[in-house]
């Protein structure tokens, strides 16, 4: 389920795959803390970028820190997570960024567009 990026997940709105997570969620739907475990947090931003990023779209970097304030006040951490897992690839240039559909892209780059 897609959420407007706008708006942080709810943790009704998790599936049973993403009750792994449900923990990390205060009840406003902002995350408490990012996990410090490898694990937890892959298991959290395979959460985030299936709810906040729509696959096979472009997102300018504001609209990225945008989606991820409405989760927790250290967005740049978790945008810098997102990438380098693999759940987010970015331009070389950082102007734009679209969702992966598996982690491990090497790098977390993409081409940059024209």
């Amino acid at each position: 389920m897609t959420s407007h990026p706008s708006s942080p997940p709810s943790v009704a709105d998790l599936s049973v795959a993403d009750l792994s997570v449900a923990d990390l969620f205060a009840a406003d739907g902002r995350l408490k803390a990012i996990p410090r475990r490898a694990a937890r947090r892959e298991a959290l931003l395979a959460h985030l970028a299936a709810t906040l990023f729509e696959t096979g779209r472009d997102y300018r970097e504001p609209e990225v820190n945008e989606a991820l304030k409405g989760v927790h006040e250290d967005f740049p951490a978790l945008r810098r997570y997102l990438v380098t897992g693999g759940f987010l690839s970015r331009t070389k240039d950082g102007a734009a960024y679209r969702r992966q559909q598996r982690a491990g892209t090497p790098g977390g780059a993409i081409p940059a567009v024209a």
